[in-house]
């Protein structure tokens, strides 16, 4: 039967260093901390550089991390589309749909998904319009309203 290596006993003393020990060897004097100074010294602490330069930016700023958590990039934003100009369009009694807008040229969206789409200015009209899924500014809703139309979210 042969002798594995799983079976071999040790027979000297484990090699090891002893630190700090002796003025010309490897590890005396200033035993592996460098120069002198605040990092050759015990318990030595340096101040994070950085923190101190993170600490001084103002908080809050820009448009990255720091930008309200409720801002939805994905969003679109309204399309503002004036009174006047969908009244000129649309015939009296007509009922206006964010699709029948992009039909007629109104807005001029790519995609199947539409943009929200504002409906703004308080000018007189004289026509009785049926406004469906769209926002209305409050000046517009009274000039809507006072011509005899509707609204419908």
């Amino acid at each position: 039967m042969t002798a594995g290596l799983n079976t071999l006993k040790r027979m000297t003393k484990r090699a090891y260093r002893r630190v700090g020990r002796g003025q010309g060897s490897s590890r005396g004097k200033q035993s592996g901390r460098g120069g002198k100074g605040q990092t050759a010294r015990a318990g030595h602490k340096i101040r994070p550089e950085m923190r101190d330069i993170i600490k001084k930016l103002p908080k809050r700023r820009g448009f990255g991390k720091n930008r309200g958590r409720t801002v939805n990039p994905s969003r679109k934003n309204n399309v503002p589309i004036s009174l006047v100009r969908v009244a000129e369009v649309f015939p009296n009694g007509a009922e206006i749909t964010p699709k029948i807008l992009k039909e007629k040229g109104i807005i001029r969206e790519r995609g199947p998904l539409f943009p929200p789409i504002k409906i703004m200015g308080g000018a007189k009209i004289d026509k009785k319009l049926a406004f469906k899924g769209c926002l209305v500014s409050a000046p517009a809703r009274i000039a809507i309203e006072k011509a005899g139309g509707t609204i419908t979210p």
